[in-house]
């Protein structure tokens, strides 16, 4: 593992955007539901109050019967965030939202994940990648 940024100056410069090439989609099952049945196809599982959600491929959600809604895209951000790192987060949510684009961001223990809509994931590297550009020359 590299070295762990904390600051949100360190973090952003250092995020270094890679897009996925899967479609994903976000998907959920009510209880009682058999998680087990899942696992090996999703990419995340989160219990929540009411019910799973999960993140499938659009592929494996299709295979299981999941309506395929909102397809998306994943960035991975590259950069090794400490988890009590502060500002990374808002700072790509941010810049996408001032273009109008939706980002949900799973954060891992390595790094961080926003997934945007598919048809603004080219759209999105661009703003990502010029928002570590400035901060690099911050």
């Amino acid at each position: 593992m590299g070295q762990l940024a904390k600051s949100a100056q360190d973090m952003i410069s250092g995020m270094t955007p890679h897009l996925q090439s899967e479609v994903y989609v976000f998907v959920t099952k009510q209880y009682p539901c058999d998680v087990s049945r899942y696992i090996e196809q999703a990419l995340s599982i989160f219990e929540e109050d009411e019910g799973v959600s999960m993140i499938m491929s659009v592929s494996a959600a299709q295979s299981r019967g999941f309506p395929i809604e909102q397809p998306m895209r994943c960035i991975t951000l590259k950069v090794f965030s400490a988890l009590d790192g502060v500002g990374l987060t808002a700072a790509v949510s941010g810049a996408l939202a001032s273009a109008g684009i939706a980002c949900n961001v799973v954060a891992a223990f390595h790094h961080d994940h926003p997934f945007v809509p598919e048809s603004r994931a080219e759209e999105a590297m661009g703003i990502l990648k010029a928002l570590q550009d400035q901060a690099k020359s911050d």
